[in-house]
């Protein structure tokens, strides 16, 4: 059984078109929902995200609202990885070994947790940051950046 962890530089991709949003959104629509995780503080990450972009005037009042929309019920949708002590912990020791900020750390630190509660199971870690993909590389898991990399969807078989 595979899972997908979507870092919010992923995950954003679903709500605001970049590069790598044609290919998360065909991962997405293969995958179960109980398949797809997230940290539980990646949804406000990318309220904070969409709310720049319009203060900016990168997306227009209604775009972001129909973004925040669908943020809402895609968010509600995913497997959320509780802000829970094991996750500030795993965060912590990444700041210790790496050169991630606390935020990616954080991310991070979820993946590791919810890899513990999952523990069978192979997770892809999903990011469009290279730093960040290479860490969760080094601490093991499978990565793919959707704006560099046509995705196969993981067999839901498995």
């Amino acid at each position: 059984m595979s899972f997908y962890f979507l870092e919010a530089t992923a995950f954003v991709k679903l709500f605001v078109r970049e590069p790598g949003t044609d290919t998360l959104i065909g991962l997405m629509e293969a995958a179960e929902d109980n398949r797809k995780l997230i940290s539980a503080s990646t949804p406000l990450e990318i309220y904070a995200v969409i709310r720049r972009r319009e203060r900016a005037g990168n997306l227009t009042t209604e775009d972001a609202s129909s973004a925040l929309s669908v943020l809402r019920l895609e968010a509600a949708r995913m497997v959320q990885q509780p802000l829970n002590p094991a996750v500030l912990e795993a965060a912590r020791q990444l700041l210790d070994r790496t050169t991630l900020r606390w935020p990616d750390a954080l991310q991070l630190g979820a993946a590791l947790a919810a890899r513990d509660m999952f523990q069978g199971t192979e997770i892809l870690f999903v990011s469009a940051s290279a730093q960040l993909l290479d860490a969760a590389a080094g601490e093991g898991f499978k990565v793919l950046d959707p704006a560099k990399e046509v995705a196969e969807p993981v067999n839901e078989a498995e």
